[in-house]
């Protein structure tokens, strides 16, 4: 085996990260092929194969997982060593990448984002919008923002945002052509707009009066993935909708929908911001969780 520095494995610690030539290259500011070079370059220096690659997907081998594991501690203790020299600049800097889902980026992260780049103007804010939920770590993102119950049990969370509330609603048009249901198991029998996760499960809607929790599978001639077109949908008269109350507030108050089982539906905590629980969190990150905390307890989130 060649001797070989430590720095030169970057490539191959971004590729072990994300799994994906593609993503790497894209960490790195190289070329997929670049990269693959890079790669190839490491292995034969170290005498051992350390990923496999198909047109599908990258994986590990055996001597690739020993050596990630073994250098990715170390790396990141570099990376925390020369965040700590932010401490001695006057503002936080850097880019601030958070990974949410669409209706938790318009309900709960923008308002607050708009904000925090106010206040902190060398902080850079990268936001993708993904409604599957995906592993923040692995994808190269410094936090993000889902349910509470969606939240992997080794991340931290604050909560971000106001509290939610769910709505049943339904056009005018609609309502003069079906009764108004009464109860949640009066849904069975009313034409609704069901809604799919990205991993395929419909979901289904649920409700809370009394202590009396119901869950009911909804029927109906609609089925989509984006709350947004639910709304739509619902506008021209479909079916009813089950979505946020904050989405349609101005809708309801405008007339141009009506609300069913008001007192079915209670507010319940909102979205949360999690991320890695790191010892040593990136200045731009720290500065945002800080901020985040400071709206929720000032109530101006």
């Amino acid at each position: 085996m060649k001797r070989i520095d430590p720095a030169a494995l970057s490539p191959f610690l971004a590729i072990a990260t994300h799994r994906s030539f593609r993503r790497a290259a894209v960490e790195l500011g190289v070329s997929p092929s670049a990269l693959s070079h890079s790669l190839q370059g490491i292995e034969e220096r170290l005498g051992v194969r350390l990923v496999n690659r198909t047109t599908r997907s990258v994986a590990l081998t055996e001597a690739g997982e020993r050596l990630f594991a073994r250098i990715r501690p170390a790396f990141r203790d570099i990376s925390d060593a020369l965040e700590d020299l932010n401490a001695f600049r006057g503002q936080p800097m850097g880019t601030l990448r958070i990974n949410a889902a669409r209706q938790s980026s318009q309900l709960a992260l923008m308002p607050v984002v708009t904000r925090f780049l106010r206040a902190y103007p060398d902080v850079r804010v990268e936001m993708r919008v993904d409604d599957a939920l995906s592993d923040i770590v692995s994808e190269g993102f410094d936090a993000g923002v889902r349910f509470g119950e969606s939240i992997a049990a080794d991340m931290l969370a604050v909560p971000i945002g106001p509290r939610q509330r769910s709505a049943v609603v339904g056009s005018p048009e609609y309502f003069s052509r079906h009764a108004m249901p009464r109860t949640p198991h009066e849904l069975r029998e009313l034409p609704c707009i069901r809604f799919r996760f990205l991993s395929g499960v419909l979901y289904r809607w649920e409700f809370e009066r009394d202590s009396e929790e119901v869950v009911i599978e909804v029927d109906g001639p609609l089925t989509l993935s984006d709350q947004g077109l639910m709304v739509d949908a619902a506008l021209a008269g479909v079916g009813l909708a089950y979505v946020f109350e904050a989405q349609v507030s101005t809708l309801l108050a405008e007339g141009l929908l009506v609300r069913a089982l008001e007192d079915w539906c209670p507010s319940y905590p909102g979205f949360f911001l999690y991320y890695p629980s790191r010892r040593q969190l990136p200045t731009a990150l720290r500065a945002f969780v800080d901020f985040v905390k400071a709206a929720a307890s000032s109530g101006d989130s």
